[in-house]
């Protein structure tokens, strides 16, 4: 009776084991952003139903310069501008609110890095790779 017990415990752990492990397949971290103005925190995809989402993290700053935007690079090279990092301005005009969470466009197929790019200045700030390129949901 003891050996079966175990037997039924040991087969439940592995069953939850990898019930979690699927559910954490599902989220990509990136490496650390690495640049002049922009290298803290990392970028992390995940999916909310049909969406594709990114996620910056807790100790991501963004850099202090005129018009900061995130920008998505695909396995291909291709280049796609998204949305200015800031997204809401105080009183005195300093911007305020970061756009930490943001839906990857439909029409993007895959995710090699995220950079964040000043459009003023015409500048790359800084970039995080994934480990692998993250496939996203087919639309």
């Amino acid at each position: 009776m003891k050996s079966l017990i175990k037997s039924v415990t040991l087969i439940l752990s592995l069953l939850a084991f990898f019930a979690v492990s699927g559910f954490a397949g599902d989220k990509h971290t990136s490496k650390p952003f690495q640049g002049a103005k922009a290298n803290t925190g990392t970028v992390t995809h995940w999916k909310d139903g049909d969406k594709d989402m990114l996620t910056f993290s807790d100790d991501f700053k963004t850099p202090e310069t005129p018009d900061p935007h995130i920008q998505i690079v695909d396995s291909k090279g291709n280049v796609y501008l998204l949305n200015r990092c800031m997204i809401k301005k105080n009183m005195e005009g300093k911007e305020e609110k970061f756009n930490k969470t943001i839906t990857v466009p439909s029409y993007i197929k895959d995710i090699a890095k995220v950079q964040i790019y000043c459009s003023w200045a015409e500048a790359l700030l800084g970039e995080a790779e994934f480990e692998s390129t993250v496939q996203l949901t087919s639309k």
